[in-house]
């Protein structure tokens, strides 16, 4: 599907397929009962929502043959294909590469294999007040913002130029032979992702990872973020937005103690409002304060957007490529209709992206030294960019208040190559509305809030109305 130049590498690898859901050869005839929605999986049978009381005995059984067909359709994987071009350059999340000679694709795997990968699990403890015990087929929104939160964090945490030191693990046939040769090599999923218990990940990125744990304690882990999306009423096995997703992952930062001089900023209208960063970084920078200075917080700053109507506005690609050069942005998430995924770098027209459509048991965080390997992924995919659905959310990351005033400026710089009169979001200097995600622009609790430009007007030189907005 990819268009590749006969210089272009093979890459070929266990794992989810280019442009696609994890295979099955049942995945284009799914149950009758399985209905789909936008960047999500159908809240019941009959595509309503279900009661609030305790499940009863049919909910439980419908939950099992739910679980049971999401299992098989994303717990498989065949022999797939992706292909890099060794003459274009290939850029992650700020990092360039040229992939012409065995010590750059090196470098290139040691950086994609060290981001973290959060997929599906299951046999995971049951979520409250429901029958699930896996995320398969509903939670894939979720698992892209934990891998958006997560790079944050290990931008936080760990030193810029950082790569997990057991990345070869994960490799069993070498990665750089196969992208610079263009010999392909097959390779199931279970040689591509076999754990390998007793492998030291580092004190900090091992700690990281428990975080995401799935367990009730993990404090970004499955449990909580269901939990936090309740006050904005959504529960275990309904649909998630990335707009809902960036408002879960800020209540998620800041109710956790487990993590240390770190704020999370949610956009309001597709705007920045710069004096409200400072309120939550350092208030007593704010004019008239008589709050004592204790630093400048780090801040990730989460931006949801609408980048056109039904389907990708093709003026905003250039700005998209353009925020993913930039070293402050740790990626995006959205996906393509029904089918969320986290995008962190690009080739040519081509997106890159970690795929949480992969269903895999759950790892006893909790225990010394538990296996991390399957916590990385070792299969790059590419998808047209054009295939980008509109509604998406983009993270930035500022360790101090230099760096934030830093992005503010590089940022701005690519918002400009939109060749949309409508730039996708902008900073100003104001003090936006104190609401939070329930109660923005009078959007009833159930529903994400809009997004579109401000100040954009209708044809009619009119704000358009709230049936006007598109919903995510």
């Amino acid at each position: 599907m990819n268009s590749v130049s006969p210089s272009a590498a093979q890459y070929l690898g266990g794992g989810m397929q280019d442009e696609g859901l994890a295979p099955n050869p049942d995945r284009r005839r799914p149950p009758s009962w399985d209905p789909k929605g936008h960047f999500g999986h159908g809240t019941g049978p009959d595509g309503k929502r279900e009661a609030a009381e305790e499940p009863d005995e049919v909910d439980r059984l419908k939950a099992k043959l739910r679980s049971a067909w999401n299992n098989v359709k994303y717990g498989w994987s065949v022999k797939s294909k992706t292909s890099f071009n060794k003459t274009s350059p290939l850029t992650l999340l700020g990092h360039s590469f040229l992939l012409n000679h065995e010590d750059e694709v090196e470098r290139f795997r040691q950086v994609f294999v060290s981001r973290l990968w959060l997929t599906y699990r299951r046999e995971f403890p049951l979520l409250e007040g429901s029958t699930w015990t896996t995320d398969c087929g509903w939670g894939c929104m979720l698992r892209s913002g934990q891998m958006l939160l997560a790079q944050g964090l290990l931008m936080h945490l760990l030193p810029p130029d950082w790569t997990w030191p057991d990345a070869h693990q994960l490799t069993d046939v070498e990665m750089e032979r196969r992208l610079v040769s263009g010999r392909g090599v097959e390779e199931g999923p279970e040689e591509a992702r076999r754990d390998q218990p007793g492998q030291a990940g580092g004190g900090t990125h091992r700690r990281l990872v428990s975080w995401f744990g799935d367990h009730p304690q993990a404090p970004f882990g499955v449990h909580q973020l269901v939990e936090l999306g309740k006050s904005s009423g959504k529960k275990a096995g309904d649909w998630y937005g990335p707009s809902i997703v960036a408002h879960i992952l800020r209540k998620a930062v800041a109710k956790t103690s487990d993590v240390h001089n770190l704020a999370v900023y949610v956009a309001q209208d597709c705007t920045v409002y710069k004096e409200d960063v400072v309120r939550l970084c350092d208030p007593s920078l704010l004019e008239g304060s008589s709050e004592p200075s204790t630093g400048w917080k780090s801040v990730i700053l989460l931006v949801p957007v609408r980048l056109g109507g039904d389907s990708l506005n093709p003026a905003y690609i250039d700005c998209v490529k353009n925020i993913l050069r930039l070293e402050c942005c740790i990626g995006i998430i959205g996906g393509k209709p029904k089918h969320s995924l986290f995008f962190i770098g690009f080739q040519d027209e081509q997106l890159l992206y970690l795929d949480p459509h992969y269903c895999q048991s759950v790892v006893d965080v909790t225990q010394d030294n538990f296996p991390l390997e399957s916590f990385h992924c070792n299969s790059p995919r590419k998808m047209n960019i054009s295939h980008m659905d509109p509604s998406c959310t983009i993270g930035f990351y500022a360790k101090n208040q230099k760096d934030f005033e830093s992005l503010c400026s590089s940022v701005s710089v690519a918002l400009l190559s939109s060749k949309e009169k409508y730039p996708i979001f902008t900073f100003v200097e104001g003090q936006g509305q104190d609401y939070g995600l329930e109660g923005q622009s009078g959007v009833p609790p159930d529903l994400p809030a809009h997004i579109l430009p401000r100040g954009k007007l209708n044809r009619g030189g009119k704000r358009g109305s709230m049936e006007e907005f598109v919903f995510l």
